[in-house]
């Protein structure tokens, strides 16, 4: 079984343009942004509305495999949805610092971004980065 989630060709722009909501929109290209220097990677569209960058595969014990962006976000319209690995060096800690969110199973939740420390985003972006690139083979 694998990730049904795959890389597309569609473009960033064009979908971060297509956002209604003119502070989503403007925060969509302010992520892009940072997580495009902390990681060193382009950004590039999952699916239909998860903007990701670089990328690595996985492969659990169970058989289930696939490949995921290191990191990426996705502006819903509830919230910012930004997708980082589960468990990396000093997570918890650095949740406590950055600043208005909600965490779910396998995401982090932001309204927008000035309710957030961005210099402890970029602190959990790099080391979640770091964390994936030690633990599975990267693309």
């Amino acid at each position: 079984m694998a990730n049904k989630t795959t890389e597309t060709e569609n473009s960033v722009t064009h979908f971060v343009n297509t956002i209604e909501d003119t502070t989503k929109r403007s925060d969509a290209f302010e992520l892009i942004k940072l997580m495009q220097q902390q990681t060193g990677f382009e950004p590039k569209m999952w699916g239909s509305s998860i903007i990701g960058f670089g990328s690595y595969h996985y492969k659990y014990d169970s058989g289930h495999e696939g490949d995921a962006p290191l990191v990426g976000f996705s502006p819903r319209k509830a919230a910012i949805s930004l997708y980082l690995y589960p468990s990396f060096e000093d997570k918890e800690a650095l949740l406590t610092k950055l600043g208005k969110h909600k965490t779910g199973k396998g995401c982090i939740y932001i309204k927008k971004i000035t309710d957030i420390d961005v210099e402890v985003l970029k602190t959990m972006v790099s080391a979640s980065v770091a964390y994936l690139l030690k633990k599975y083979t990267t693309n």
